[in-house]
C-alpha cells in the first residue's frame, strides 16, 4: 500500500506529464525545407516526416548531414505522442527524494527502478532515465508554454555511463524555437541551436533550421 507521499508524488508528477504539449492523435505529419549550419558550412535541402515518424531528407548528399538532421526531426516528434500516463508508469511507484526551491525531486520504484524527475510549477524541469543501458540526464532552464501545453525550450542534455556513473559524453546545451502550423494548434521545431565543447575544449555550434513548414494531409 503506498504512503501519503507516494501518492502525493504520483499525483505531482501525473500532473506534470498531463501538462506536456504533444500531438492529437489524427497528426498525419509535416514537411518542409531544412537547413544546417556548422563551421561557416551551410546545407539546405527539404525534408517530410509522415506518421511514421521516419524523416526523410532530400537535396544534401553527404550522409552524415542527413543523418544529424533526422535524428532532430525523430528525437523532438517522439516526445510529442500523445501517451496515457497509466500506459507507460503503471508498474511505477513514485516516492519523494528531495524538495528545493528548483522544485520536487522525485525517485522512481518499480518498472523503472532508479529513474528519476523534478517538478516545479507543473513542469518535468529533470529527467534522470535509463534508456538502452545508458543514464540521460537533462536539466530544463526554460519552458514554452503553447497554451495546450509546455515545451521545453533551452535545456542541457548529457549521457551518463550506468555503470560508472561517470559522464560518457559533453554536455549538450539546447535552444530550441516552435512555431505554430495548420489551425489545430501543432507547435513545430522552427530552429534548434546544440553548443557544446569539442575534444580540444573548444566551443563548437551546431544549428538546424525548419522552414515553410505545411502539415500532411
Amino acid at each position: 500500500m503506498e504512503n501519503q507521499g507516494e501518492i502525493n508524488c504520483k499525483e505531482i508528477f501525473r500532473d506534470a506529464y498531463q501538462k506536456r504539449y504533444t500531438w492529437n492523435s489524427d497528426f498525419r505529419g509535416y514537411k518542409g525545407k531544412c537547413t544546417y549550419l556548422f563551421d561557416k558550412h551551410a546545407y539546405e535541402g527539404e525534408f517530410s516526416l509522415g506518421e511514421n515518424f521516419k524523416p526523410e531528407i532530400k537535396y544534401i548528399e553527404d550522409e552524415k548531414i542527413k543523418k544529424s538532421i533526422a535524428s532532430q526531426l525523430f528525437e523532438v516528434c517522439i516526445h510529442r505522442v500523445k501517451r496515457e500516463f497509466y500506459s507507460v508508469h503503471s508498474e511505477n511507484n513514485f516516492n519523494l527524494l528531495k524538495s528545493s526551491e528548483n522544485g520536487i525531486e522525485i525517485v522512481v520504484s518499480g518498472k523503472n527502478e532508479g529513474d528519476k524527475y523534478r517538478v516545479k510549477d507543473d513542469c518535468i524541469n529533470m529527467v534522470y532515465r535509463r534508456i538502452h543501458g545508458t543514464i540521460i540526464e537533462i536539466f530544463v532552464e526554460e519552458f514554452f508554454d503553447t497554451g495546450v501545453g509546455f515545451l521545453s525550450k533551452k535545456y542541457t542534455s548529457q549521457q551518463i555511463n550506468s555503470k560508472t556513473l561517470k559522464t560518457d559524453t559533453q554536455k549538450f546545451e539546447y535552444k530550441d524555437e516552435f512555431i505554430n502550423v495548420g489551425k489545430k494548434d501543432y507547435w513545430i521545431l522552427n530552429s534548434r541551436s546544440i553548443r557544446y565543447l569539442n575534444h580540444n575544449n573548444e566551443e563548437e555550434i551546431q544549428k538546424f533550421f525548419f522552414e515553410d513548414l505545411s502539415l500532411l494531409k
